[in-house]
């Protein structure tokens, strides 16, 4: 018996070094989030994807991962963002637009002139009309908004022609999402705007099934817009803030630190991500200009004829009274 009771405990102090041994990322229950965006591997916004998702893993010693899929390797946006209601593992990079399907006044965020800077963008999260705006997609049609301080710049309008104001869109048929905040600035804006998937606006191009875009600069190198398009407008109608979101029941099933972790680590990566796109654009506009594209700078452009023309589409989709009582908040007005 007594060598019994030795081999046994000898068989228990191994297993017992055995789970020692065992990292504790190892012992943990793992999460995994699938996020998707429509971005090419070589927009900023993928390296910075990354970088937030080595940091949630190295926080959480392996407990939560994130894979990253560009250019819509998981699906189209529309379809993701169902999934996500319904309680799936899957993240997506969207905006106030799409959002704005299910809360219309949040659509003010991507409407024409809204916010100025970066800077502006960060000040909103403290804004109680804008927090309320959160609580309801969360709470009514789950979606977790992790973060909205990812800025992906100004969008400008990318043509064949050149464009100093609303009067030279007439006529020109222009690329935008399909969401009625999109649909509805474009339009007030002065063109007529055609609804298309990201990925389908290349050959769409080509194929003159539209007349121009209205994107960032940092979408031209990796959709090579240079060789179907020859100006870039500075009309910069619209800074581009992008929403981070997953579905608020998985987000709910993490443990409280994770949870945490996933939003500071998401906001920190966005405002890291911002500087380096604002930092970017500057070799952007060099190396299209080497290509043979034409830059019409913001000097040239009658910006205040464009701001008066964009303050139709606020009041079009009746969300004028949304964006007067934000910008007081924001003491804009």
């Amino acid at each position: 018996m007594g060598k019994l009771r030795r081999i046994s405990l000898t068989i228990v102090s191994i297993l017992m070094l055995i789970l020692l041994a065992i990292p504790l990322s190892a012992q943990t229950p793992k999460f995994v989030l699938k996020f998707n965006h429509v971005l090419s591997p070589l927009d900023p916004y993928h390296e910075g994807f990354l970088k937030w998702a080595k940091a949630v893993e190295e926080r959480t010693n392996g407990g939560l991962k994130i894979e990253v899929y560009h250019s819509a390797q998981l699906g189209v946006e529309e379809d993701i963002l169902e999934q996500i209601r319904k309680g799936a593992n899957i993240g997506q990079n969207t905006d106030s637009a799409r959002m704005a399907m299910y809360v219309p006044d949040i659509g003010i965020m991507n409407c024409p002139y809204f916010v100025d800077s970066p800077e502006e963008v960060q000040k909103l999260k403290k804004m109680p009309t804008v927090h309320n705006w959160l609580k309801t997609l969360e709470e009514k049609y789950g979606f977790k908004v992790l973060s909205f301080v990812w800025v992906q710049g100004f969008r400008h309008f990318m043509t064949n022609k050149p464009i100093k104001t609303p009067e030279d869109l007439k006529g020109l048929r222009i690329r935008t999402p399909g969401t009625p905040v999109w649909q509805e600035s474009i339009r007030a804006l002065g063109a007529t705007p055609v609804a298309l998937a990201f990925g389908d606006i290349y050959p769409a191009l080509q194929q003159k099934a539209v007349d121009g875009v209205e994107l960032v600069y940092n979408n031209i190198p990796g959709m090579r817009l240079y060789e179907v398009l020859k100006y870039v407008n500075e009309t910069s109608h619209i800074l581009l803030i992008n929403f981070e979101v997953v579905s608020a029941k998985w987000f709910r099933s993490l443990p409280l630190t994770y949870q945490k972790i996933l939003e500071e680590e998401c906001d920190k990566a966005g405002i890291e991500t911002t500087k380096v796109v604002f930092a970017k654009e500057e070799e952007v506009k060099k190396m299209i200009q080497e290509k043979g594209m034409i830059i019409i700078p913001k000097k040239d452009i009658d910006i205040a004829a464009f701001k008066k023309a964009g303050e139709k589409a606020y009041e079009v989709l009746k969300i004028k009274e949304a964006k007067d009582k934000v910008w007081r908040e924001l003491r804009k007005k």
